[in-house]
C-alpha cells in the first residue's frame, strides 16, 4: 500500500515544520513506486547521477532517502525554534547590594521608574547590603535565572573584591549574566596647594625625586581610589605611601587640612573644593575627560596612555538567563538612559553614561577582573 503523505509529520507541535514536512511527503506520494513498496530508509541524501543514467528503482530510492535527510534535519532543528515569550510577566526584583541613599541606589532607582513604565509592570528595589556587597551579590546568584531577578554589579563587587578575596560566595563570571553598563564615576587626583604639582607629570617627577615622602589618602582599602594610587605607582615608577580613610568625607578633609598630601576621590566630592582654590586637581582617571571638569586633563593624556580606573556600575542576571530577555533588559536599559531626564539627573551627581551590548559588558568585566588580580597580586594587597 502507498504511504498516505497526510500521515507523515513530525511530533514537535510546530505547524511551520509539520507544514515543511507534509509537503515533502507529498512529493514523496508523487514520487515512489505506486505499487506499493516503499523504498528503505537512509540516513542522509547521496550524490546519484543523473536522471537519465538512473533507472526507476534508483531514482525512487534517491527521492527517498532526500526526504529522510530532510525530515531528521527538521525534527533536529525544532527545538531551536521557539515561540516568543512575554516579559516580564509580574514584578522585576532589582538587588541593589549596598544601602539605599548611595549612588547605585541613585541609579538604579531612576532606571526602575523608567522600566517600569516601559513594561507595565512594577521593577521592585531590593536593598541588600552587608559585606562589601557579597550578601546581596549571593542572594542574586542563587535566584531563578527568569529575568524576573537583576542585580546591580559595580568594580568592587565584580573586579576589586574578588581579585582581594577569592573564597567570595560567589563568583563573578561563573554566576551571572552580563546585561548592560550603566554609568562610571571617575576618581580625579588633587593635591593640597603646599604640593608644588601643578600637573601629573610634575607629580610624578617630584615623586622620583622623594620616594616615599608623599602620601595619597583614599576612601579605603580595596576602593577603586586606593587601586588608582596603586596603578598610578606601577605605571609611572613612582613610590607614593597609602593613607586609607573608612569614608570619603574624612579623607577629604585631612587633605584639605594638610595631613595629606595627595587625594584620589570622586569627581563630585573633590570637584567644589577644587573650584574654591582649596585644592588644586592633577588628572581624571578615565578614558576620557569628565563633562564635570572638561579642563582637566586624563592620566592617558597626561603620559601614561591606556590609564583607566572608574567605578563602574552595571546590570547583571543570574546565570543563564534567556539570550532574549537579557537583550530586552539591555534595550530597556539603553532606552532609559537616553531620556532627556534621566541624562540630566545623572550629570548632576557627576555621573557619566556608558552604554554597552551584553557582550561589550562581559567583554569589559572580565578584563577588570583581570587587570586588578594582576595588580593585586604583585603588589601583595590584602583586603582588611
Amino acid at each position: 500500500m502507498a504511504i498516505p503523505w497526510r500521515t507523515v509529520h513530525v511530533r514537535n507541535g510546530m505547524a511551520s515544520s509539520h507544514f515543511l514536512v507534509s509537503r515533502c511527503a507529498r512529493i514523496m506520494y508523487d514520487t515512489v513506486d505506486r505499487s506499493g513498496r516503499a523504498p528503505p530508509l537512509c540516513c542522509a541524501p547521496s550524490f546519484p547521477p543523473t536522471k537519465d543514467q538512473m533507472n526507476r528503482e534508483d531514482r525512487l530510492h534517491a527521492a527517498w532517502r532526500s526526504f529522510s535527510f530532510y525530515v531528521i534535519a527538521l525534527w533536529c532543528a525544532a527545538p531551536l525554534v521557539t515561540t516568543a515569550q512575554p516579559y516580564p510577566t509580574k514584578a522585576v526584583r532589582f538587588i541593589v547590594p549596598f544601602p539605599a541613599g548611595g549612588a547605585g541606589d541613585l541609579v538604579i532607582r531612576i532606571l526602575a521608574q523608567k522600566m517600569s513604565e516601559e513594561w507595565g509592570h512594577p521593577v521592585v528595589l531590593d536593598n541588600r547590603s552587608g559585606a562589601s556587597g557579597a550578601l546581596g551579590l549571593q542572594i542574586a546568584a542563587k535566584a531563578a535565572p527568569d529575568g524576573h531577578t537583576l542585580v546591580l554589579g559595580t568594580a568592587s563587587t565584580h573586579s576589586i573584591n574578588p581579585a582581594l578575596q577569592p573564597d567570595l560566595p560567589y563568583d563573578p563570571i561563573r554566576d551571572f549574566t552580563p546585561i548592560a553598563s550603566l554609568i562610571i564615576i571617575p576618581n580625579i587626583l588633587v593635591a593640597h596647594p603646599s604640593v608644588s604639582a601643578r600637573s601629573l607629570q610634575d607629580l610624578i617627577a617630584l615623586a622620583r625625586a622623594k620616594p616615599r615622602q608623599l602620601s595619597y589618602a583614599s576612601n579605603g582599602t580595596g576602593t577603586s581610589a586606593h587601586m588608582a594610587g596603586e596603578l598610578l605607582k606601577r605605571a609611572a615608577g613612582i613610590q607614593l605611601l597609602h593613607v586609607p580613610y573608612k569614608g570619603a568625607g574624612i579623607a577629604v578633609n585631612d587633605v584639605l587640612g594638610g595631613h595629606v598630601q595627595l587625594l584620589f576621590g570622586a569627581v563630585a566630592t573633590s570637584l567644589p573644593h577644587v573650584r574654591a582654590g582649596k585644592l588644586r586637581a592633577l588628572g581624571v582617571t578615565s578614558a576620557k575627560r569628565s563633562s564635570a571638569a572638561p579642563d582637566v586633563p586624563t592620566f592617558a593624556e597626561s603620559g601614561l596612555p591606556g590609564f583607566e580606573v572608574v567605578q563602574w556600575f552595571g546590570a547583571f542576571a543570574p546565570a543563564r538567563a534567556p539570550r532574549p530577555i537579557v537583550g530586552r533588559v539591555n534595550a530597556a536599559l539603553n532606552r532609559a538612559m537616553r531620556l532627556p531626564d534621566v541624562q540630566e539627573s545623572f550629570a548632576r551627581q557627576g555621573l557619566e553614561i556608558r552604554e554597552s551590548t551584553p557582550e561589550a559588558f562581559g567583554a569589559y568585566v572580565k578584563a577588570e577582573l583581570d587587570k586588578w588580580s594582576k595588580v593585586v597580586r604583585e603588589a601583595g594587597i590584602r583586603a582588611e
